[in-house]
C-alpha cells in the first residue's frame, strides 16, 4: 500500500467519529478533499509553488507516536508565566477542556473549539471553513483529516484587550495531528491572536495546521505564529485572510522548530485602503529545512503593504523564501515593499530567497529587495576592538539582525516570549543576555 493509499485508508477510518461528520456539507467537502489529495499525492519539485521544498520523501516516511508522553500541562506553565489572557489547549489535535482557560469575554464573541462551533454555530463554520480546492495537497489533506482547532467570531465594534492563545500540543499516541482554525472579525473588531506549537521527543510526527481568517471592514487583527515542535517534527502550514475596505492584518511567523517546516501564508485585499504586515524570523541549524511561501494581491486601490522575512542559518540547514505581490490593473495608489535577509552563520548553510512583484496597474509606488550574507567583518573587529572576544561578539551580531523582525512585534508581552524562544535557540543565549 502507498503511503497516499495510507492517508486515504485513515480517512476513512476516521470519517464516522470526526467532528460535524453528521452535516452533509462538511462530509460532503471531506470527500472531495480526500479525493484531491490522493489524486494528486505529495507536491514534489515538478510542482511551481514546490521548487525548493519537495515531499516526494513522504511516500516512504513512516510516522511514530513518542514513546513517553509530554507533561502537556508542564508545558503550558513554562509558556503561560503569568499571561492571563484567553487560552485554548490542544492536545493531540484535540481540545483540552482542563487545561484552557478561556475566560471572561465581551458579550457576544464565540470563542470555542471548532468541534463545539459545529455543534453549536453549523452556518456560521461553514460560511468560513473554505474549499476543497484551496490551497495545495497537504490543504486538502488538512481539510480531509482536521480533528479540531479553533473557533473565533468578534462582533462588530469589538476589540479583546488581551491576547488569544491557541496551544498545539504533540502527544505520545498520535503520530499526527491535523488542525484546521477559523477567525472571523466583523467590522471594527480587534483582536491578537497567537498560535504555539510545541513538541518534544525523538519520533517523526506531522502537524497539518489551516488557519483561515476574514477581516471585515476597519477591522484590526495581529496574528502571530510560534512554531517549537521538536527536532524530527514535520510541520506543513498554512494562513489565508481576506481583508475588506480599511481592514488591518498584521502576521508574524517565526520559526524555530522541525527538521521541515512550510508555511503558506497569503493575504488578499477585497476593498480598498486595505494594510498588511507579513513579518518573519527563522532560525536554523543541522539539517533543518523552513521554507516561507507568500503572497499579497493587492485587489483593490489604495493598498498598503510592507513585508519582512529574515532566517539565521547554521550548519547544513537550508531556508527558503517565495514571496509574491500582485497588484490588479485598477488597484491604483497600490504601496508594497518586500524584503527578504538571509544570515549565513555556516560555509554548508544555504539560503533561496525569491521576491517577486507582478504588477498590473501604473499609478503604484513598489519595491523588493533579498540578501544572503555572511557575518560582517568590520563590525566584528570594531566590537572585539570594544572588548569582546570572537564568540560574544558573534553572538551579539547574531541577535541584532534577528531583532529587527521582533522589534515589529507591537504588544511588548508577545515581543518578549519571542525574544525568549529565540534565546533558548541560540548558542550561548543564556550569556548573551547577560550583554544585552
Amino acid at each position: 500500500m502507498s503511503a497516499v493509499d495510507t492517508w486515504v485508508s485513515a480517512f476513512h477510518a476516521r470519517s464516522a467519529q470526526q467532528p460535524g461528520a453528521a452535516l452533509p456539507w462538511l462530509a460532503d467537502l471531506r470527500r472531495q478533499a480526500i479525493y484531491r489529495f490522493a489524486d494528486e499525492g505529495w507536491p514534489t519539485r515538478r510542482h511551481p509553488r514546490w521548487q525548493h521544498t519537495s515531499l516526494a520523501f513522504m511516500d516512504q516516511q513512516d510516522f511514530a507516536a513518542n514513546a513517553v508522553a509530554p507533561d502537556a500541562a508542564a508545558a503550558l506553565a513554562r509558556l503561560r508565566g503569568d499571561d492571563a489572557g484567553h487560552w485554548l489547549v490542544f492536545v493531540g489535535g484535540r481540545f483540552n477542556a482542563e487545561l484552557s482557560d478561556i475566560g471572561a469575554l465581551p458579550a457576544g464573541v464565540q470563542l470555542t473549539s471548532l468541534a463545539d462551533a459545529l455543534d453549536q454555530h453549523p452556518e456560521a463554520v461553514q460560511a468560513a471553513f473554505g474549499s476543497a480546492t484551496d490551497g495545495d495537497s497537504p490543504a486538502a489533506l488538512n481539510l480531509a483529516l482536521a480533528t479540531d482547532g479553533a473557533w473565533l467570531r468578534l462582533p462588530r465594534g469589538v476589540a479583546l484587550e488581551a491576547p488569544v492563545h491557541l496551544v498545539f500540543i504533540t502527544n505520545a499516541t498520535d503520530a499526527s495531528q491535523h488542525l484546521r482554525n477559523l477567525i472571523v472579525a466583523e467590522a471594527n473588531s480587534e483582536a491578537t491572536i497567537v498560535e504555539h506549537y510545541l513538541g518534544e521527543g525523538e519520533a517523526t510526527t506531522l502537524t497539518t495546521a489551516a488557519t483561515r481568517l476574514q477581516v471585515d471592514a476597519d477591522a484590526r487583527i495581529t496574528h502571530l505564529k510560534l512554531q517549537q515542535e521538536a527536532e524530527p517534527a514535520i510541520h506543513l502550514a498554512s494562513i489565508n485572510a481576506t481583508q475588506a475596505r480599511g481592514a488591518h492584518f498584521a502576521s508574524h511567523s517565526l520559526s524555530f522548530g522541525a527538521r521541515l517546516a512550510r508555511n503558506d501564508i497569503h493575504t488578499r485585499f477585497d476593498g480598498e485602503g486595505c494594510d498588511t504586515l507579513l513579518n518573519g524570523l527563522y532560525h536554523l541549524d543541522g539539517r533543518r529545512h523552513v521554507d516561507h511561501h507568500t503572497s499579497i494581491n493587492h485587489a483593490q486601490p489604495r493598498g498598503n503593504s510592507r513585508e519582512f522575512y529574515r532566517g539565521l542559518l547554521d550548519g547544513n540547514s537550508r531556508g527558503v523564501f517565495t514571496g509574491r505581490i500582485i497588484v490588479a490593473k485598477d488597484a491604483q495608489r497600490s504601496d508594497a515593499m518586500q524584503r527578504c535577509d538571509n544570515l549565513l552563520l555556516s560555509r554548508a548553510a544555504e539560503a533561496d530567497a525569491r521576491p517577486e512583484l507582478e504588477i498590473y496597474a501604473d499609478d503604484v509606488k513598489c519595491a523588493h529587495g533579498a540578501t544572503v550574507g555572511q557575518m560582517d567583518e568590520d563590525s566584528l573587529f570594531y566590537l572585539q576592538t570594544r572588548g569582546l572576544d570572537d564568540a560574544h561578539a558573534r553572538r551579539l551580531l547574531t541577535y541584532a539582525f534577528a531583532a529587527e523582525a521582533l522589534d515589529r512585534i507591537a504588544l511588548l508581552p508577545l515581543r518578549k516570549q519571542a525574544r525568549a524562544a529565540l534565546m533558548a535557540r541560540l548558542p550561548g543565549g543564556e550569556l548573551l543576555e547577560e550583554l544585552l
